[in-house]
């Protein structure tokens, strides 16, 4: 059996998944598995829980910090898992990624500016980019042979229009699973380049990469750029206590950005966040190998039950992250029918398509990170409510 074979949520928790007041507010239901969020039901590396327990016995909290050991653990990581050669002094911590991204679209545009988008995306771009009074400019990916692709010819007119200052990346993309590749993002960069666009690249997830799939990093191709690509919380499981890292390989905004950082106080990691980035990455690789390889099989379990069973629910198979975008349009059902159906008769919470674009209200999001014998049952219960449904 795998370490990633047992449930590990435990009696005592208020996990924001299974909270029942979420649960009821979002899904009118508590009686549901929980799929929607997007962290994980295992265990975190053995290191990891091994140093918080050393800082937890020694029983004295006192200042301590130690950045430059954990930028240097993440230039490591990178080198040797993407062979990303990055420099350790462009990295900044914060607070967290969502809270390094709001400070960068305040600090790189003006009110009223317009932030690309590439729909559908992770639900909470929207509120960064609405909340700093900018404008939210969408870019919809195509399906081309059942795959996402992004549209450029779409991309190129809005890149032209006077207002936009940034494009908000995300790679690997959720919920739709690509990596995008080093074609797709060079066409990407230079576009930006000729319409001196900034990019700013979530790459939370550029650790849960499949095999047939390579991540790269926009800052590969070209030093304006901005990444977020040190934040241990997707890759480890450690989503309650990490930190986020920015990258910004370009002198004069790193200076500009930092100044800002600096001065509300942003750039300090507590104990546990610093020690336990720093084990997660110099001990974890292990452990990381093992969460991709359980996943990937999964994966394969998920996409051969749902075509051969469920021929009427389309899966796109991610090449990066742990989330599974369902297309539920062949069943033809209303939305309000659609969200009874899985919901209600299945219940199984799955994230709404609608939260990460309004044209998706036929697609959900399923998070796969939890035992493959929670996944059977779950979709087993789906296969059942559609058999009933038709």
């Amino acid at each position: 059996m795998s370490q990633f074979d047992i449930l590990n949520h435990g009696h005592e928790h208020r996990f924001v998944k299974g909270n029942p007041s979420n649960l009821n507010s979002i899904f009118g239901s508590t009686e549901l598995i929980p799929f929607w969020i997007a962290d994980m039901d295992f265990k975190v590396a053995e290191p990891i829980t091994k140093e918080l327990q050393r800082l937890v016995n020694r029983g004295i909290y006192a200042y301590e910090f130690n950045s430059n050991a954990i930028f240097q653990a993440i230039k490591d990581w990178n080198l040797k898992r993407h062979q990303l050669k990055l420099n350790s002094k462009s990295f900044l911590q914060i607070t967290g990624v969502l809270t390094g991204i709001a400070l960068l679209i305040r600090e790189l545009s003006n009110e009223g500016d317009g932030v690309i988008i590439q729909t559908p995306v992770y639900h909470q771009f929207y509120k960064i980019i609405q909340t700093a009074n900018r404008e939210v400019v969408r870019n919809p990916l195509k399906i081309v042979d059942g795959r996402y692709v992004m549209d450029f010819e779409d991309l190129k007119q809005k890149l032209q229009m006077e207002k936009t200052k940034i494009l908000l990346l995300c790679n690997p993309h959720n919920p739709v699973g690509r990596v995008w590749n080093k074609v797709e993002l060079k066409k990407l960069s230079q576009f930006a380049s000729a319409y001196n666009i900034t990019i700013i690249s979530d790459e939370i997830h550029s650790d849960i990469i499949y095999s047939k799939a390579t991540f790269n990093s926009i800052v590969s191709f070209n030093n304006k750029h901005i990444a977020i690509l040190g934040s241990p919380a997707k890759t480890f499981g450690m989503h309650s206590i990490s930190n986020g890292f920015l990258y910004i390989p370009h002198e004069r905004v790193f200076s500009k950005i930092n100044a800002t950082i600096d001065s509300m106080y942003l750039d300090h990691g507590n104990v546990f966040s610093t020690f336990a980035t720093i084990a997660a990455y110099t001990k974890g690789e292990k452990w990381v190998n093992e969460l991709v390889e359980y996943l990937e099989k999964s994966i394969d379990w998920i996409t051969n039950f749902v075509q051969n069973e469920i021929p009427q629910v389309k899966v796109f198979i991610p090449e990066g992250t742990y989330q599974i975008w369902l297309d539920f349009s062949k069943l033809n059902l209303p939305n309000e029918a659609l969200n009874d159906l899985v919901f209600s008769k299945s219940k199984l919470a799955l994230t709404p398509g609608m939260w990460f674009d309004k044209d998706h209200s036929q697609f959900m999001r399923m998070n796969i990170a939890t035992p493959l014998s929670q996944l059977k049952d779950a979709l087993s219960k789906l296969k059942i409510a559609i058999d009933e449904s038709i």
